[in-house]
């Protein structure tokens, strides 16, 4: 049932990652167009651009986490017997919730401390918000990283295990 909610979750941030990389797009091609067409340059799309790429890289890591996407060993730990790829996959995958715990609890402790904090061309949008991005992402990953420790210590074969390996083709 987690694992289903889970999943709903995932796909939601996953429409959010293709919202964002479509909104990126359209401001890019407003300066684009503002700057060489009109002249006369937007003051703010650049930093607004920025950080919607921030953001898009945040939420495009937790949906490739979800799905198993980062870079790994495949190829050394698949060929390992099944009880030790079990405890390869477990020392790694706390070895990144670690990571994502970091990522969560400075990312929060920063987010405060960015508190009113205002952009520079932007005077309306709170550094905090843009801050945000680090604890939201990471409690994400968090719940995917614990949801998947779950499934090694109960024995429940992973999405790789279950389905085999990924070929490295962009077609999968």
């Amino acid at each position: 049932m987690i694992e289903k909610l889970l999943g709903r979750l995932i796909a939601l941030v996953e429409w959010w990652a293709v919202s964002l990389l479509a909104g990126l797009a359209v401001v890019v091609c407003l300066g684009v167009f503002f700057r060489y067409v009109l002249n006369a340059s937007l003051v703010w799309y650049d930093e607004f651009a920025s950080y919607m790429l921030v953001w898009l890289t945040f939420f495009g890591t937790v949906v490739a986490a979800y799905h198993q996407r980062h870079i790994g060993f495949e190829l050394v730990v698949d060929k390992l017997a099944p009880r030790t790829r079990r405890v390869v996959d477990f020392v790694g995958e706390a070895a990144v919730l670690g990571f994502q715990f970091v990522l969560f609890y400075y990312g929060w402790i920063l987010t405060e401390r960015m508190g009113d904090e205002t952009a520079i061309s932007l005077p309306w949008v709170k550094s905090a918000w843009v801050f945000s991005v680090m604890p939201i992402t990471g409690g994400l990953m968090l719940l995917i990283s614990l949801t998947r420790l779950a499934g090694i210590l109960s024995r429940r074969p992973n999405a790789r295990e279950a389905h085999g390996t990924w070929s490295g083709s962009s077609s999968e």
